[in-house]
């Protein structure tokens, strides 16, 4: 979701998810806060090539010693800013904005990077002019943050959310891969789609869309969806969290625990999903299992209430029986637990926007997605972490994993420098496209 900016040319570190549900591809408005979502010398010599097809480690089997190393040497306010994702303004890295200077007390990207020690960034249309400014714009990020390198993502989901569709391959979203019926297809496919990405600095995708999509009024997962058939869904969701691996890109399952049967939009309110729990089993949770079960790297929360899951009535992202008892302890899952945008109405109708962060982390969350007002989320969880209620373990252990996944993407040892000779030659390349058209015939 993308509300109206009023400032032209702004860098969109901003998320996700649900995001897609403001409508098609690329179709980000301005706004007039910060958008909604549905993001010289090099600080390594490591540069993009052509990824190999063997899949990489999950997050959770990372090699720990740097991130224990990495982990040690951080301040308290250090950690706190590893968990935000916020919105910055700007076409490069360093682009002045007075909204950044309002909103953070920095007028560029990279100051706001350095002055908060941000875990990453995401990027919109709106700072998506050509492969060259891409490249220069993730590059000038990283050496903001030249201790811990960013995750840099997106959401290319592909399809109806296509937020780098200005230089990337069309390829067919969800709907149109599961049509297939050919798992093959949507591996070859992600694994392309992080190939591009990769090779324009980006080295997470919120992808793919792991919700089952048995409503047919629902107005936001939709065409996202691979089908309505949960085993189905489930093959499709496994085989692109392989293909992500393939290019070694990061991928992110959405929206845990489910925003398939709804027909409320969370971005403008807050869903209510109905199902009993061995509904839920039956239903939702096949391709959740199956993403987990491939080694998906992130598992994105909705802002959905799932009273049989929970019966405070919290959205899922705020609730600590179903981020950590369910997808935690149940399901096994040891990876980044995502928040989906903070500044959705979904997550914001009962808690202030410092109490929702402060809950997201008590719930379980690892990473904090576009808190409506930064400052007051910042200092919320600082001041949660001074006084004690949540404690310097809680923290570590978000950061910990939130660095682990970085370990995992070979980032702890220096943040890759794109190329944007190497990402011209990737960027939609003859291979892409004849895979697009094959996807396509095969759907029909």
């Amino acid at each position: 979701m993308v509300r109206r900016i009023g400032t032209a040319g702004f860098l969109v570190i901003a998320l996700t998810a649900c995001t897609g549900g403001e409508g098609a591809a690329g179709a980000a408005a301005p706004s007039a806060s910060q958008p909604s979502s549905q993001p010289s010398s090099q600080p390594s010599s490591q540069s993009y090539s052509r990824p190999s097809s063997a899949p990489q480690q999950s997050a959770t089997q990372a090699q720990p010693g740097a991130v224990q190393r990495a982990l040690a040497k951080m301040s308290v306010e250090e950690k706190v800013g590893q968990l935000f994702m916020p919105v910055l303004y700007g076409t490069s890295a360093g682009s002045v904005s007075g909204e950044n200077q309002a909103r953070f007390g920095a007028q560029t990207p990279a100051k706001v990077v350095a002055k908060y020690h941000l875990g990453g960034v995401i990027l919109f249309p709106q700072n998506v002019r050509s492969t060259g400014q891409v490249v220069a714009l993730t590059n000038g990020l990283q050496k903001a943050s030249p201790e811990v390198p960013l995750l840099i993502g997106t959401d290319q989901e592909n399809g109806l959310v296509s937020r780098m569709s200005a230089l990337m391959t069309d390829f067919p979203g969800a709907a149109e891969i599961g049509a297939t019926k050919d798992t093959s297809m949507s591996r070859a496919v992600a694994k392309a789609t992080g190939e591009e990405l990769r090779a324009l600095g980006v080295n997470l995708d919120f992808a793919p869309v792991a919700d089952v999509n048995v409503n047919p009024k629902n107005p936001v997962i939709g065409q996202r969806a691979f089908g309505d058939d949960p085993q189905a869904v489930a093959e499709m969701v496994a085989a692109a969290v392989k293909g992500f691996a393939d290019a070694k890109v990061a991928a992110a399952a959405k929206h845990f625990p489910g925003h398939g049967d709804t027909d409320v939009d969370s971005h403008t309110g807050l869903p209510v999903i109905k199902h009993t729990r061995s509904q839920w089993q039956r239903i939702d949770a096949p391709p959740f299992k199956a993403a987990i079960a491939a080694g998906v790297d992130v598992v994105m929360s909705a802002h959905i209430v799932f009273p049989k899951l929970d019966p405070s009535r919290d959205p899922a992202t705020l609730s600590k029986p179903i981020l950590t008892g369910l997808l935690r302890n149940e399901l096994g899952f040891k990876g980044v637990i995502s928040t989906d945008a903070l500044n959705m109405e979904g997550v914001r109708k009962k808690y202030g926007d410092g109490e929702v962060a402060v809950r997201a982390v008590l719930a379980g969350a690892d990473l904090l997605l576009m808190p409506n007002d930064f400052g007051k989320a910042y200092r919320a969880v600082l001041g949660a972490v001074k006084s004690g209620r949540v404690s310097e373990q809680r923290l570590d252990e978000s950061v910990s994993r939130l660095l682990t996944l970085k370990q995992s993407r070979g980032l702890l040892a220096g943040a890759p420098v794109a190329s944007a000779k190497q990402a011209a030659e990737v960027l939609r390349s003859s291979e892409h496209r004849k895979l697009a058209a094959r996807v396509t015939k095969a759907s029909r």
